[in-house]
């Protein structure tokens, strides 16, 4: 079964308006204010829906290329964000706590003012032991893949 090239774009687009819908879900219901790179995650996002739009009534390979890489953008954030999470490597400087080791009590006091309210360095949801920053980068790489069945499609 193949579906067509508008059918492939409105998928991926609306793809992407559930990935945002949910992430503004659990911001405003489930009360989890986004970190930094959350909010990074959320940009390519919107581009795709953007690219979903115009994409519709504009033919050719470039708009689902440029889909495309919209998405492996937000995975890549994603996957960068995973790793931060699980502390295989540092985040922002700006969203992850460091070393406190050597600190004064006055340095580690005006380090922890000027701490962000939400850190990137911790998930605070996971399913199945994967946060969501990984799940993004999942639902996101399948989503490069709709894009680019899209860009190879021409019907």
């Amino acid at each position: 079964m193949t579906f067509s090239r508008p059918n492939l774009i409105l998928l991926a687009g609306l793809g992407s308006g559930a990935m945002m819908l949910g992430a503004l879900g659990f911001q405003h219901i489930g009360e989890m204010p986004p970190c930094k790179l959350c909010i990074w995650q959320r940009y390519p996002h919107v581009v795709a829906i953007l690219l979903a739009m115009i994409g519709l009534m504009v033919p050719g390979r470039l708009l689902p290329l440029l889909g495309a890489l919209a998405a492996l953008t937000t995975a890549a954030i994603g996957v960068y964000h995973t790793g931060v999470e699980r502390k295989l490597w540092a985040g922002p400087s700006s969203c992850t706590s460091s070393d406190i080791s050597g600190l004064s009590a006055q340095n580690l006091l005006d380090q922890i003012m000027a701490a962000p309210i939400v850190r990137c360095d911790e998930a605070p949801w996971e399913l199945f032991t994967l946060s969501m920053a990984s799940w993004n980068a999942i639902a996101s790489i399948a989503l490069t893949l709709i894009w680019l069945a899209a860009a190879k499609n021409r019907v």
